[in-house]
């Protein structure tokens, strides 16, 4: 899924840490989510458009990835058609 967590946090000049801890995730989750190797849950993507004041749409867009990489939990995520 494409989002553009990274060009929001830096309009804000939030480090990945900074908001990590405004979400209760860790730095790692909320670079995965960024890079596109981690689709954040639904309760995570709802917290990330409140923190920015946003309609999840504007923040997150569906798309392909490729290599249907692993999430953080180790599940693999199901190629969407």
């Amino acid at each position: 899924m494409k989002n553009a967590l990274r060009v929001l946090r830096a309009q804000r000049s939030w480090s990945q840490a900074e908001l990590a801890e405004r979400l209760g995730v860790s730095r790692q989750t909320v670079n995965a989510i960024e890079t596109a190797r981690y689709d954040p849950s639904l309760p995570l993507a709802f917290k990330i458009a409140a923190t920015f004041n946003k309609p999840i749409e504007e923040i997150f867009q569906p798309g392909i990835e490729e290599g249907g990489s692993a999430g953080l939990d180790g599940g693999r995520r199901q190629k969407r058609s």
